[in-house]
């Protein structure tokens, strides 16, 4: 019962690394209708950019988190505006998104091995160990889930409650109405993806400081993210936590029966299950 206890509550702190991925995977998908893969490497540039300031300069972890959310927003913005952008105003055949996207991805992947090898990098910082009962956790777990309950928190509150968040809501809806009735689609468009990308940097240090960065580590980042998208509800951003969270929790309690090696496999059988039985997704019709 104290394993089945840990395992679930592995899974809370895994799901909320995965909610956020696929907020941020998700927002982008659900505003601009591209599936911007290159996510992942973004996430491994941030990862690996935080390492650079606080385990190679020796700066504040904080600092490290500023670099990699600057990082992460800049290479977000520089995605679409030397890549999408272009493709969007020649009118490229709807193909040509995801293509790009898969090609930006093997560039950025290459650029991290070439910029910053390809050994995995740790930040050597004390963590606190906590045990509640027969369950333990650290900082870092607690810092996993307490930012995604703020992030995921303040994003919702943005949405509703500011003109920009309606904006954004609006172009979710329907892109072309949105621009029939005078919102500059080109500036919304810009702001979704730096707040997806800055949603990409906060886990991404996180996982830095828990596991170490490798100039792999983006395609699960991305993996996980487009597999809670699909199982929240395309469009549904509140489905793409709720999947994040469900992936997390399943992934975690197949352990008790499951062996470990298994693990990785769990998210493609989740995937293939939710296709089959709701392709819609838990929360296809919240589109909001």
């Amino acid at each position: 019962m104290d394993l089945l206890l840990q395992l679930f509550v592995n899974g809370v702190i895994n799901g909320a690394h995965y909610a956020l991925l696929g907020v941020g995977f998700g927002l982008i998908f659900a505003t601009t209708r591209i599936v911007h893969f290159a996510y992942g490497p973004v996430f491994t540039f941030a990862a690996y950019v935080a390492w650079g300031v606080s385990g190679g300069l020796g700066l504040p972890i904080w600092l490290g988190l500023i670099a990699a959310i600057a990082c992460a927003v800049g290479l977000g913005l520089l995605s679409y505006l030397a890549l999408y952008r272009p493709l969007e105003v020649n009118r490229a055949p709807p193909l040509a998104p995801l293509i790009a996207s898969l090609g930006l991805y093997i560039v950025l992947e290459n650029l991290v091995g070439i910029l910053f090898g390809t050994g995995v990098r740790v930040v050597d910082l004390d963590y606190g160990i906590y045990f509640l009962g027969p369950v333990f956790f650290t900082s870092i777990h607690l810092w996993q889930v307490g930012s995604f309950v703020i992030l995921a928190g303040g994003l919702a509150l943005f949405l509703r409650r500011t003109r920009y968040g309606k904006a954004i809501l609006a172009m979710t809806d329907d892109p072309d109405m949105a621009r029939i009735i005078g919102i500059d689609t080109f500036k919304i468009t810009l702001l979704v993806f730096a707040i997806g990308s800055m949603l990409s940097a906060v886990p991404a240090t996180l996982i830095l400081l828990k596991d170490g960065a490798s100039t792999h580590m983006g395609f699960a980042a991305v993996f996980m993210g487009f597999v809670a998208v699909i199982v929240g509800g395309v469009g549904s951003l509140r489905g793409a936590a709720a999947g994040g969270m469900l992936l997390g929790l399943v992934e975690s309690l197949g352990l008790w029966q499951i062996p470990t090696e298994w693990q990785q496999s769990i998210a493609f059988v989740v995937l293939y299950a939710m296709i089959l039985i709701r392709p819609e997704g838990l929360f296809s019709m919240a589109r909001r």
